[in-house]
């Protein structure tokens, strides 16, 4: 068995795997990693490996304090991946980002694949069919759009995710959902739209946190997973030990 560790900005996701089946998934707060861990390994008691991609601030050491029960691994960008990194500054390109990459040039081949991460930050990852990896987008995400017109302006107030009743806010509150959430929609369909004209053979891998909410509102066709990132993850462990 092996455990998956997403470190994300905001939270933590986790899942057991068995093969390439997925036993069990959890999403737990940096505050509760220790235990939460603990817990895991206590019922699945089979682990020998932990994987770990990590974006967020938890230092190595944390993960270090369970090597004595299963063999830990870091993925970093000296690692092997499925695809070639076109990225003009490889060193910058997010982990967690390759990670989802991977995870679609393994599950999808010989496609063109869109990758679209919609949780703290939406990114866009575009694999084309001959496995090069050429980049894409990095936008905020939903709760960063409503942080940002609270932090940032006098007057505007914090709100939470709620879908507007009307794209035409007709109080400051349902402007502010309006532009947040129907903003955020027609940039995704604006961004798939422009992938779509320049690309056939085509697949568009939507995952995150928001990737259920979004999903509900696209116009386009998409693959929806919200475990992607930790399949993957799965995955491109899998790849490595074959091809180290």
């Amino acid at each position: 068995m092996v455990l998956t560790v997403d470190v994300g900005n905001t939270r933590i996701k986790a899942a057991v795997f068995e093969g390439g089946s997925i036993l069990e998934s959890f999403v737990f707060e940096k505050s509760d990693f220790e235990n939460k861990i603990e817990n895991i390994l206590k019922k699945f008691q089979n682990c020998t490996d932990l994987v770990v991609a990590s974006v967020g601030n938890i230092e190595k050491q944390a993960f270090l304090t369970f090597e004595k029960q299963l063999t830990i691994h870091f993925l970093t960008h000296e690692d092997v991946f499925p695809f070639i990194n076109k990225y003009a500054t490889p060193k910058t390109l997010g982990i967690d980002r390759m990670v989802l990459a991977a995870g679609a040039t393994l599950q999808f081949p010989k496609q063109n694949r869109l990758v679209i991460d919609a949780g703290t930050c939406i990114t866009y990852d575009f694999i084309d069919e001959q496995d090069q990896y050429l980049g894409g987008a990095i936008s905020p995400g939903l709760r960063l759009r409503y942080e940002a017109l609270h932090n940032f302006t006098a007057k505007l107030p914090l709100l939470t995710l709620e879908v507007p009743e009307h794209y035409i806010g007709d109080s400051t509150k349902e402007a502010i959902h309006s532009g947040v959430v129907n903003g955020f929609v027609y940039e995704v369909d604006g961004f798939i739209e422009e992938y779509r004209a320049n690309f056939s053979n085509f697949i568009i891998i939507l995952t995150g946190g928001d990737a259920d909410f979004l999903a509900k509102r696209l116009k386009n066709t998409i693959f929806a997973n919200s475990n992607f990132l930790l399949e993957s993850l799965n995955q491109t462990f899998q790849y490595k030990i074959d091809n180290d």
